[in-house]
């Protein structure tokens, strides 16, 4: 399978030097309207790939039909990327750079000379020494998070149009905005864009497939102190801040938070505090790889809060828990062939294909409990949401015989 991998880096640098940042907080969907400008011009190059259906709908969700080249009883396949960058750093004015041949060398962006990749500190980068390396110039981040994903289904896509002998069933195409701000799928409808399943092109390095996410929740705890004139308030004020303040010192130093937790292990997050003297309240991310794992540390978290009243009787707490999402593993479970067939692409595109899990969250959770399940595969990108991202041209290239491959299973196995 020859992939023309220049023509893949001229569509990626394409899309990178777009802005299409989210934002984080805003009603309007998309959070920003320069991703549908973005997906405008998407909308326009599917169709002149020869694409079918090609629609763009209220919601900004770019969907797409390439046609089927077998008579056989295929499963309907999709294929999703989502088009927004994240807001954490600026996606303005990316210059993207291309480190050719690399060598292994300390690589200073030419942007900013502090923003650094150092293989010493990027174990993954050592594993790249003779490819392309793409970063941008180090004043912005790059974009591979998601616009990698979106140019490798393209260039499988094109590929695939151009040699019809391949036989693939129906593949649906998908391009959505905000999953960077958690409200990818809000809009998503399901039942019409007709996938039986799906996969996310949106993971990081080159073999990854992406089965598990975490579980999260967010809890509340919300402190009722006693307020009256602090020149009158000797035996009677009860400041909520200073129980909030308490409650927080409890939390453990060395465990369940993410500056100390990694690969399997869950947190407690305390992110947003706010209130004042009679009421304030602290919010807390909960994730864990389990419900049962959740549960835990819901439980934990009221304990310690209980125990801050305790010493304070006039004082009050409550606690409130919204469920985020689950693990998509739950039910991608049920049916372990759409990751065995992912696993199985890997391979014929030759790599050895490694089973991860997310620590987060994707669009590929909430769809596979819509009813669409939906693995992440791997895109070749690192240091995502960052000034130091970067990705590989041959991961690129790999990335999109899996996808090829992918299909082509897909066909055999039906």
């Amino acid at each position: 399978m020859e992939i023309d991998r220049e023509a893949l880096l001229e569509r990626f640098l394409r899309y990178v030097q777009k802005d299409t940042q989210s934002q984080e907080g805003v009603e309007a969907y998309p959070s920003t309207a320069k991703q549908t400008d973005f997906l405008k011009e998407l909308a326009e190059e599917l169709k002149a790939l020869g694409l079918q259906d090609v629609h763009l709908d209220e919601h900004s969700y770019l969907t797409a039909t390439l046609p089927a080249t077998t008579s056989k009883e295929v499963p309907v396949i999709g294929l999703i990327a989502h088009v927004d960058t994240s807001p954490e750093v600026s996606g303005a004015n990316v210059k993207p750079v291309i480190h050719r041949n690399y060598q292994g060398q300390v690589l200073r962006l030419p942007g900013d000379p502090d923003v650094v990749l150092d293989p010493a500190e990027n174990e993954e980068l050592r594993k790249h020494i003779g490819e392309d390396i793409i970063t941008s110039d180090g004043t912005t981040l790059l974009g591979a998070d998601d616009k990698a994903g979106i140019a490798e289904i393209l260039t499988a896509v094109e590929y695939l149009l151009q040699h019809p002998e391949i036989e693939h069933g129906k593949i649906r195409l998908a391009f959505t905005p905000d999953e960077e701000v958690g409200r990818g799928t809000d809009f998503f409808d399901v039942k019409a864009f007709g996938a039986d399943y799906a996969y996310t092109v949106d993971g990081e390095s080159a073999g990854q497939i992406e089965n598990e996410t975490f579980c999260a929740d967010t809890m509340t705890v919300r402190f009722h102190g006693v307020n009256v004139h602090p020149g009158y308030a000797k035996g009677k004020l009860v400041n909520a801040i200073k129980l909030v303040a308490k409650f927080i010192e409890k939390l453990p130093k060395d465990r369940l938070s993410p500056e100390t937790t990694e690969g399997k292990e869950g947190y407690v997050h305390p992110y947003v505090l706010e209130g004042g003297v009679e009421k304030a309240e602290v919010k807390l991310l909960i994730r864990d790889f389990t419900v049962e794992g959740l549960k835990e540390k819901e439980d934990f978290l009221a304990k310690l809060a209980a125990e801050v009243v305790e010493e304070e009787p006039r004082a009050r707490v409550e606690t409130e828990v919204k469920e985020s999402y689950r693990n998509m593993r739950y039910k991608l479970d049920e049916e372990p062939k759409v990751v065995e067939y992912a696993m199985e692409a890997v391979r014929r595109a030759g790599m050895e294909p490694v089973l991860s899990s997310i620590r987060g969250g994707t669009d590929g959770a909430r769809l596979s409990y819509q009813g669409l399940l939906t693995p992440n595969i791997f895109t070749g990108g690192h240091n995502f949401h960052s000034k130091r991202e970067w990705i590989s041209l041959q991961d690129m290239e790999r990335a999109v015989k899996t996808l090829v491959n992918l299909v082509q299973v897909w066909a055999e196995k039906a």
